[in-house]
Order: structure tokens, then C-alpha cells, then sequence
């Protein structure tokens, strides 16, 4: 099992984090598309700027704007499962602490970990200009 992680702590309440999900594309630097719905059972599609022109297609497999965000998206035979969830909680002092995660499992990306691209900067910056949107407002 492989993993990225990011953290940050968001002037913002926990539902006006995740509320705005479905605009994240005009935060997220490391996003060069997506269509789709982010909505419980729906399947949308990234295009992510670390892979050109390759598309991740995803199910939106849980969300609560006031709790979480997970989406995931698997290879047939359980080669490779890919999950990615957001938690937002009260941090105690009016705002709200982030805090996401991208698990990859099944012996698919054990065998292509090394040459695959390093995601923990655009994991970074994902929850920086989920920051830097969600406390301007939406």
C-alpha cells in the first residue's frame, strides 16, 4: 500500500470547505480537467497536469460537504485501487481542519511505484488552494 497525504487548517466552516467541491478545478493547480458531478455514486473524470492527456475516471463514493469527500477508481482483476478521501472537522477555534489522503493498493502500483511521478507536490497544493479558496469564500 502506497499513500500521499496533506493537512491544513482552513478559515472556513466545515461545510463551506467542501461545499464548493464541484469548482475545485478553478483552485486546483495540479487539475488539468474533469467532467462529471461530484455527488454520491457519480463518476467523474480528472485529467491530472502530472500525467498529460491521460484520463483518471472515478466514483464519487461518499459525500457529506460537512464531513467528506472520497472518490475511487480501481483496474479490473484488483490490480490497482486508487482512493482518495477529504475529512474536514471543527478545529476548536472557528475553523476547520482538513485533511486528505490518497491510497493506492493491490500489487499493481507496488510493481510501478518507482517510475511513477512523485503526486505529494499536487497533493500539497491541492489542500493549499483548497485553503486559499475556501477562506475567501465561495
Amino acid at each position: 500500500m502506497r499513500y500521499y497525504e496533506a493537512s491544513s487548517t482552513i478559515a472556513s466552516s466545515p461545510e463551506a470547505v467542501l461545499a464548493g467541491g464541484a469548482a475545485w478545478l478553478s483552485w486546483d493547480s495540479g487539475a488539468g480537467g474533469a467532467g462529471g458531478r461530484i455527488a454520491p455514486d457519480e463518476k467523474i473524470t480528472i485529467w491530472s497536469r502530472a500525467a498529460p492527456g491521460r484520463a483518471f475516471p472515478v466514483k464519487v463514493t461518499g459525500f457529506d460537504p460537512a464531513a467528506r469527500l472520497r472518490f475511487s477508481g480501481r483496474m479490473p482483476l484488483g490490480l490497482f485501487r486508487g482512493v482518495r478521501t477529504f475529512k474536514v472537522r471543527p478545529d476548536g477555534a472557528g475553523g476547520t481542519a482538513l485533511h486528505g489522503r490518497e491510497v493506492y493498493a493491490g500489487p499493481l502500483p507496488g510493481l510501478v511505484w518507482r517510475p511513477m511521478l512523485d503526486l505529494g507536490p499536487s497533493f500539497g497544493r491541492f489542500a493549499r488552494g483548497l485553503k486559499r479558496r475556501a477562506g475567501a469564500g465561495y
